[in-house]
Parts: C-alpha cells; sequence; structure tokens
C-alpha cells in the first residue's frame, strides 16, 4: 500500500525500523517542498536525525543551498545557506549541499565567481574548501559521521574519484571507467560508493571497503545497456541507486539484506531518482525532469 501527502516541505515522520523482513514496501510518498514559492526543490541527501540536504531554486530562478529539518519539529525548518563568492544565477550550477552527518557538517559544492567549482564542507555558518592541487573542479558530495569526505575532482581534463580522510587525499579510480569517475557515498566503516560512464556509454558502480583497493561491482539485475548509478550507503551497509531499465527509463532502487528493491515515486513512474537514505530506511529522491521540473520527494521502506 502505498500513501501520499502534498505539502510544502514534508510532515514529521517519527520512525524506528527494527528487524527488517526480507520483503519491503515503499509508502509515505511526500513532496517536498522548501518555500511555498520556490519553483524547484532537489533532495540529495540525509541523517538519521531526518535532516535533508540539497537545494531549491526561488521564485526568482536563483539557486540556493538547503538543510531541511524534518523528523525533529512539527513543521518542517528550513536552512538557506548561500556563499557571496558563488554564482547564483538560472545559467549556472550554482549552490548545493549532497550529504549532512550527525554532527551537522554538510558537503557540497558550488561555481565561484570565476566559473570555478569548488567543494565544500559546512558547520554552523562556516565554510571549510577542499583544496586539491591542479584541480579545476572539486566537488564534495559524500560525508560519514567521522567527518572522511568522498566526491569527485578534475585534474588535466581528467576526472577522478576521491576519498579525503584526515586531510590525507586518497583518488579512487574504479576499474572500466572511460569518464566522469565519481565517489558518493561513504558510511561510518569506511566503505565507499563509486561510479562512472564505461565505454559503452552506460554507468558502472561499485563499492570500495580499502580504499580503492578492490573495488566491487554493484548493479541492479534489471538494468539495461545505461546501467546503475549507485549513490548513498547507510552505516548497515544499505545502499540506495538508480537504475536505467531496459527501455532506458529511471527508477529508484533500494538495495537491503542482499536483494534490490526497484521503486518509483507514484508520481513518477520511469522518472525516479534515488539518491540519499539514512540508517533507518528513510530515502529521498527526485523525480521528473526538464528546467525546474524536477521534484524533490521522500519516502519509508518497512515490512
Amino acid at each position: 500500500m502505498q500513501s501520499r501527502r502534498n505539502l510544502i516541505g514534508v510532515f514529521s515522520l517519527l520512525v524506528l525500523v527494527v528487524g527488517i523482513a526480507a520483503a519491503l514496501t515503499f509508502v509515505f510518498f511526500t513532496d517536498i517542498k522548501a518555500t511555498p514559492t520556490s519553483q524547484e526543490t532537489d533532495t540529495y541527501g540525509l541523517n538519521n536525525a531526518g535532516v535533508i540536504a540539497g537545494d531549491y531554486v526561488d521564485s526568482n530562478s536563483v539557486q540556493h543551498g538547503m538543510l531541511l529539518t524534518t523528523l525533529s519539529t512539527l513543521v518542517p525548518k528550513l536552512t538557506t545557506i548561500d556563499r557571496a563568492d558563488c554564482v547564483t544565477s538560472p545559467s549556472s550550477t550554482s549552490i548545493a549541499f549532497y550529504a549532512i552527518n550527525k554532527s551537522g557538517v554538510a558537503a557540497g559544492w558550488c561555481t565561484n565567481t570565476n566559473s570555478v567549482q569548488i567543494g565544500f564542507t559546512w558547520k554552523n555558518g562556516t565554510f571549510t574548501d577542499i583544496t586539491i592541487p591542479g584541480a579545476t573542479l572539486v566537488n564534495a558530495i559524500g560525508i560519514n559521521d567521522a567527518g572522511d569526505v568522498v566526491g569527485t575532482y578534475v585534474v588535466n581534463g581528467v576526472q577522478h574519484g576521491y576519498l579525503l580522510h584526515n586531510s590525507v587525499l586518497t583518488t579512487l579510480d574504479p576499474p572500466g571507467i572511460t569518464s566522469l569517475a565519481t565517489c558518493w557515498g561513504i558510511n561510518n566503516a569506511g566503505v565507499i560508493t563509486c561510479y562512472g560512464t564505461n565505454a559503452s556509454g552506460g554507468y558502472s558502480s561499485f563499492t570500495t571497503a580499502d580504499k580503492g583497493v578492490t573495488f566491487t561491482p554493484f548493479h541492479d539485475p534489471s538494468e539495461g545497456t545505461l546501467g546503475t548509478a549507485v549513490h548513498q550507503i547507510n552505516s548497515n551497509g544499505d545502499i540506495i541507486a538508480t537504475v536505467f531499465d531496459a527501455s532506458n527509463n529511471r527508477h529508484a532502487v533500494l538495495y537491503h539484506a542482499g536483494q534490490y528493491y526497484d521503486f518509483d515515486d507514484p508520481s513518477g513512474v520511469g522518472t525516479t531518482r534515488g539518491v540519499g537514505l539514512n540508517d533507518s530506511l528513510l530515502m529521498v529522491g527526485r523525480y521528473g525532469s526538464g528546467v525546474y521540473g524536477g521534484v524533490g520527494f521522500q519516502t519509508l521502506a518497512k515490512p
């Protein structure tokens, strides 16, 4: 059974998922809208307190970084975060947050006034930039509770995944990737999710538990030629991803207890992207496509 509520923001959902059985259902699908007048709200990651990291586009077509608290408040609480040295116009990639840990440290990136993408972490109003020598692009995408950051960077026109641990950079290049190498998520055990495009033009995804010494392929059995793009991993080893089927339609997929569960937002069948999840299998993502046509959503997996 699926249920839906269309709200400004999201409803407060107090849940504790214990002992998930083999069969899962996806319930409480909820559209997420940062403000009543926002044209688009993108939801990328969330922590166990239900704080969602992402961005939104306001009524003037300006994009803003977003942290949205949902579980601990009766009314969703929006924190809008901007940077004076980042471009916030409709034509730019602008500022966004992709993950947040239990201490409230968020990871993200923006395009600065020199049109350079800079990755950073943020906490309590303070930005800390991630500097990689020679890089013309740095994105910070995942962060765990220890403050380890993963993402992507470009040097000499080649894109690489990376891990930043205790200020030490480790480059992570999954096998068979020809472009767009990206590391997206990292859990508290240090397991990292990475993906990129292969020689056929589709996505290949992997996990690595030893800082890239070995990579384990991750792919949904239902995928077509465009493959699976892996995203966040939680502390239990559950993974959320996006799979392209044989018709190149897009679906969210949750990997849990050794099984893959494909699902769609009821309003976005064939256009659903699964991006973030926490330890209680509360998930966020997006459906739809086009300029300002995407809609953020939240859902819960339960027995």
